[in-house]
């Protein structure tokens, strides 16, 4: 089945990474080929990619009412990968792996911000449960302003056999979590090869995930509401581990 994708940067992240099978390019009848809308149809015009003038509620449809600005992208699905091609990658760059595990987060909002600081840091690779958990959804890559289509998202049926999975490969896993006794983020040192696990919204980790960590931390929080959004405290922890590794690949960025 066709995905339809929206918004400037999804789109143009998707056509520039060509990891799925583009299909037709759909803009508003009206629109003219300037600023990201020129480019996404530049970039269009030399894959030869089929550019199609299309009625605005066609538009709405096509990204079920999602704030596309004019712009829908009609691919393939997206390219799911294993757990092997994220420890490839790392082997391939001479890195320590450095993996973001998320435990049925349910929010592409949540889920896409989470991607796109993935990537701005240089994770190998995303981790997610097929099952009561969001996938790729196209909400998921607007979210993430199309960063998802350059990064490795592996689709596991149990999160807690591919965590165990990840341990036989010297792999520390280090679940984020609020409650007495737990150590604060900033006095661990996380230059280490890092599977990072994020609760669920609201939930938080599920007993299981929790027990199969080698390791919990806590952001230490001096304010009166004692959490933060998953996204926030995520960003907070890969940037954490990133700075830990001496801002690895920085040159490369």
């Amino acid at each position: 089945m066709p995905e339809f994708l929206y918004g400037h940067w999804a789109v143009i992240e998707a056509i520039r990474s060509e990891r799925r099978q583009l299909n037709a390019l759909m803009i508003h009848e009206r629109a003219e080929k300037r600023g990201t809308v020129g480019e996404a149809m530049t970039m269009a015009e030399e894959r030869k990619l089929p550019i199609q003038r299309v009625q605005r509620r066609i538009l709405d449809d096509l990204a079920n009412s999602g704030n596309h600005q004019g712009l829908v992208l009609r691919v393939g699905p997206y390219p799911y990968c294993d757990l092997e091609d994220i420890l490839s990658l790392a082997a391939r760059r001479g890195e320590k792996p450095f993996i973001l595990l998320l435990d049925l987060l349910k929010d592409p909002q949540n889920v896409g911000s989470l991607i796109r600081v993935s990537d701005a840091v240089g994770v190998h690779g995303i981790i997610i449960q097929e099952r009561r958990s969001v996938a790729v959804t196209p909400a998921v890559v607007n979210a993430s302003s199309g960063a998802v289509e350059h990064i490795q998202v592996a689709q596991v049926t149990n999160l807690v056999n591919a965590m165990k999975q990840l341990k036989q490969e010297d792999i520390w896993l280090v679940g984020l979590d609020v409650g007495a006794n737990i150590p604060p983020l900033d006095k661990t040192d996380l230059n280490m090869a890092l599977g990072l696990v994020m609760g669920s919204e609201g939930e938080g980790l599920r007993r299981l995930v929790r027990d199969t960590c080698d390791l919990l931390l806590t952001l230490p929080m001096r304010g009166e509401v004692g959490s933060l959004n998953v996204a926030t405290a995520g960003a907070i922890a890969l940037y954490r581990a990133w700075s830990a590794r001496g801002w690895e690949g920085w040159a490369h960025a």
